[in-house]
This record gives structure tokens, sequence and C-alpha cells, in this order.
């Protein structure tokens, strides 16, 4: 039986609020109004002077690169070797397992407040073919309601924010959806209120053209059998997952032909989907510190960030936190990865392991009164 292609679209949220914006945001969107900044690195630029990584090449050439990074973003196409069956030498030296170190990692906090950065998909879900079913297992729910007890917690994903919430239902959380441009979470404790919560918005004014390219994608993508576009408000996201690799050309082809008319967004990847989002010098290293100013830690030494991500897009919040020398990246995944993480983990068994390893010492920290 052919599969049909599935259309995701979120539930209505908030319309287009911005709040109170921290001001080093708003310098940043000053100057991504005046001028459009660099894509990040890693990202593919599409521009009416059809550059890829800034090389300016041919139709064939760049379908050829979007291929290779399509693969490249395949666990299917890494060598299936496990971690633990590697060299001693190699990935796991370099970022040993945080479960493994979680004593060093403890030592490193003492004496900080830490807070607890999160993604979704492949971190506190398993990644599945059917992208609306990545559901968190009950344990892992009460794992993370536990954890926001004990530290300040926060879900940064690529999906749209009312969509994680309804995976994850826990009012405790700040949720930083589509790549950090939808934040929403307590008020308690932060600077920037909305009423009784903190909201921002940075790509408000993308959404017409969000919805207009998420339309016209479902209709150029149609006739792909297992495709899957999931429109996520600030950004929208087709799926490969269930596509035969035979057919990755006809997809990318498909993509191109609609984006090249919107120089205002860029291409970037994640684990077998493709993903347009707003050009603007947004990402999840920038909701990370979006959150740390809110929360009043943006000028603090006393502040000790955990990102826990399994995704290419979760290197902007890596590299954020080893820029700033505080805290700590952890990557999942069981395959070795180029990444700023200084640590690692396999899979979401583990992440819940190790947050309740930290639920624990919060535990016995507070009892013991040091």
């Amino acid at each position: 039986m052919t599969k049909q292609n599935v259309v995701l679209d979120p539930k209505s949220g908030i319309n287009v609020t911005l709040a109170m914006a921290m001001s080093k945001s708003s310098s940043i969107l000053t100057m991504a109004a005046q001028k459009p900044p660099a894509a990040p690195s890693g990202c593919i630029t599409i521009s009416r002077k059809k550059r890829v990584s800034n090389i300016e090449i041919n139709g064939e050439e760049r379908i050829n690169s979007w291929l290779d990074s399509m693969k490249a973003s395949s666990p299917t196409h890494i060598k299936a070797t496990p971690l633990a069956d590697r060299d001693p030498g190699s990935f796991i030296v370099r970022h040993p397992s945080a479960l493994d170190k979680f004593e060093q990692i403890i030592e490193a906090s003492m004496g900080k407040k830490i807070v607890m950065f999160l993604d979704y998909d492949g971190t506190l879900s398993p990644i599945v073919d059917d992208p609306d079913r990545a559901f968190m297992s009950e344990d892992m729910r009460k794992t993370v309601k536990k954890l926001a007890k004990c530290f300040p917690t926060a879900i940064v994903t690529g999906r749209c924010r009312d969509k994680v919430y309804d995976f994850v239902r826990l009012a405790e959380l700040y949720y930083a959806g589509s790549h950090g441009m939808d934040i929403k979470g307590p008020a308690k404790g932060s600077k920037h209120k909305k009423g009784s919560s903190v909201l921002f918005q940075p790509a408000s004014e993308y959404l017409p053209m969000i919805d207009e390219v998420f339309k016209l994608l479902v209709e150029k993508t149609k006739s792909t059998s297992g495709a899957q576009v999931e429109n996520n408000k600030f950004c929208v996201s087709v799926h490969f997952r269930r596509v035969d690799e035979k057919i990755w050309c006809e997809l990318a082809e498909q993509v191109k032909s609609v984006l090249k008319e919107y120089p205002k967004l860029r291409l970037t990847q994640g684990r077998k989907v493709l993903e347009i989002r707003p050009t603007i010098k947004w990402d999840k290293g920038k909701a990370l510190e979006f959150l740390l100013e809110s929360l009043g830690f943006a000028n603090s030494t006393d502040v000790f960030p955990v990102y826990i991500g399994d995704d290419r897009t979760d290197e902007d919040a890596f590299k954020v936190l080893r820029d700033r020398g505080q805290g700590f990246g952890i990557l999942v995944s069981k395959f070795p990865k180029e990444t700023s993480a200084s640590y690692s983990l396999q899979e979401p068994s583990e992440v819940m392991d190790f947050l309740q390893r930290l639920v624990q010492w919060k535990r016995l920290h507070r009892q013991s009164g040091v």
C-alpha cells in the first residue's frame, strides 16, 4: 500500500504577541532588520544568488549538496558501531558518559545555581517514524516534573511550542518552541513578564510568510510518498523519515522550487528533517541566553546551565555554553558526531537516569543543609 502524505498543523496558540525583549535581543533583531545576517555554520542558505555554504554553484550541484547534507543527518548513514564498542581513544574519551562522570559534573556545579535545558525529540522521547506520535513515557514525565521542582527547567525544541506542551503537559516548565522563536513559561522569577507568564516571539513578522510556505510545501510534496510537512508556527519542517532514499533528490528539488522565491527564509537540517526558518539571528543558543537573562542570570558567575540534546540544531546551545565557560552540553547519541558538547548519553533512557540522579543529589543536598 502506498503511504500518503501527512500534514501536521499546530493548534491555534497566542496570536502574534511580543513580550518585553531583553536589550541584547532587541539589538540583535534591529541589526537583523538592517542587514541579513550570515547563516549559522552548517545551514544551507537559499538566496537569489544561489549560494550553498557560501559557494556559488548551479542547480544540479546544489541538489547534490542537499542530498549529502540529508544523508549526513540520517543515522542510517553513520557507521553503526555503538560508542561503547569503539576505540577508547576516540569519541567516548573526548565526550565521556555524563553518567560515568556524574560526580565530576556535580563537583563543577558546587556553589552555583543549576538551570536545565532539554531538547524533546530524541532526548525526552524516542525518535519515531510519525513525528505526531513522539510521546514521552510516563516515567520520563514524572522525572521531568521532579526535576522542575529542583531546578529551573526549559524544553528547547524545533517543534511548535503548543504541540510540545501537549506532549509534556507540565505547566511548571519553560517552553521554547520553533528553535527558540516562541518562548513561554511561568512568570515567577522572570524579568520578562506578559500577564501571568513570560512570552517572547522575535519572529512574529514572519508568521504570514511561514503559513504561505507551509501551504505551498504541502501542495508541492503531496506526490512524494511518505513526506510529512509540519507547521511549527515560526518554522516549517519537512520530514523524510518515511521517504525512500531513492526519491530524496525529488523531495529536495520540490523544497528548492518553493524556497527560491523566499530569500528571507533559510534551510537547516536535523535528524531526517529539512527545516525552513526565518533568516533572523536566532537559534537555540540565543533562546538559552534569553532564558538565562529572563531568570536573572545574564551576567551571573553563579549559574550552571546544563543543556541536553541530540540534534544538529542543539549545537548552537552547546557552543554558547562552551563560549561562556559555564555549565556543560550533553549530546544524546549512540554514534560519534562532531559536537561542542562536553559529555554524552546514548539514548532517552540514559537521559532519564541522569535526570533522576540529579534529583536525588538535590534532595540529599537539601537535607544535609550544605
